[in-house]
């Protein structure tokens, strides 16, 4: 490309000759003049025109202007509205874990009360009406934009999910290990004092010595007959020696018998709960007189059932059982 000059008819004329890449680079240029010229108008100008309400500027450039304030709070307003609604799935985040942490704390035996925050009372006066003493590092508050709140949020989300599953596991184990105390043998099957405890003693039928596989709760008849732990009947049968016997599966290998009944209010395959009515106090079967002969086995072995039933108050179990001879 070539541009002539000239001064006049008899001036001499001078030629300039420019490359394409030398026209972009000026028009690029241009555009980028143009650019910041029309920002700087704009933000210098116009806007000052609109604040200061110039009498015609103003007019012009106003709509303009609020047309662009609209859009920015229009779009504040659905940020904000957004963390409204992460804000209320926080609250309600929270509130779940509070229950979880209710239900937790009472399984365990906590107090609800002790695991709130102390009351702050820094600003009331000490003795005499001296301040009290405050101190500490400084570290000085910093306005947050838009960003680290959203993330201050998410992290609070992650923290929420993660206390959540951490409480719900928590409580779980607890549900289980509480199941498995049901399960074991806790409570006297009668309410009375224990006649004949476990182990060898003189038979009361025949006076030889012999081993006596359980207790002996001697009660008038038809007392009620509790189960001592919660489980499913095993069998309830008739026997020579035992009269009729209800059984008990509590699972993991033990097992309760209740001999001597007069009546039986389960059946084989019931599911019984510990301190649930499973029979009557009777005289059946190879017996002196109306008495429980209970049994606790595990693995088809008996086992003393003082053990488990005064496992918790030994000194109970002291005063009740009453050792043979």
């Amino acid at each position: 490309m070539q541009i002539m000059i000239t001064h006049g008819s008899m001036a001499r004329t001078r030629v300039l000759h420019f490359a394409r890449w030398q026209l972009a680079v000026a028009l690029a240029a241009l555009v980028l003049l143009l650019v910041l010229l029309s920002g700087t108008v704009y933000h210098f100008v116009f806007l000052n025109a609109v604040k200061q309400g110039w009498p015609v500027v103003s007019a012009l450039v106003r709509p303009i202007v609020q047309h662009e304030l609209a859009q920015r709070e229009r779009f504040m307003r659905d940020n904000l509205d957004a963390m409204a609604q992460k804000v209320g799935e926080m609250q309600a985040r929270l509130v779940k874990l509070e229950l979880i942490g209710e239900r937790v704390s009472g399984m365990a035996g906590v107090q609800a009360g002790e695991l709130r925050a102390p009351v702050l009372g820094a600003s009331a006066p000490g003795k005499g009406g001296q301040k009290l003493g405050q101190g500490g590092p400084y570290l000085p508050v910093t306005s947050i934009g838009l960003p680290e709140l959203n993330a201050a949020l998410e992290q609070m989300d992650h923290r929420a999910d993660s206390g959540s599953d951490l409480f719900t596991l928590v409580e779980s184990r607890l549900l289980e290990s509480r199941l498995q105390t049901l399960l074991v043998p806790s409570i006297a099957p009668v309410d009375g004092l224990v006649g004949s405890g476990f182990g060898v003693r003189s038979d009361p039928i025949t006076g030889r010595a012999a081993l006596h596989a359980g207790l002996d709760f001697p009660a008038d008849q038809g007392t009620q007959i509790v189960a001592a732990a919660g489980g499913v009947v095993l069998s309830t049968e008739w026997h020579p020696q035992y009269g009729q016997l209800l059984e008990v599966d509590h699972g993991r290998g033990l097992s309760t018998r209740y001999a001597h009944t007069s009546k039986l209010y389960v059946r084989a395959g019931d599911v019984v709960k510990r301190g649930q009515r499973v029979a009557d106090v009777g005289n059946s079967g190879r017996s002196t007189g109306p008495h429980l002969h209970f049994e606790v086995l595990v693995d088809g072995v008996p086992q003393d059932p003082a053990r488990f039933l005064y496992a918790a108050k030994p000194a109970a179990a002291t005063g009740m059982v009453r050792k043979p001879g």
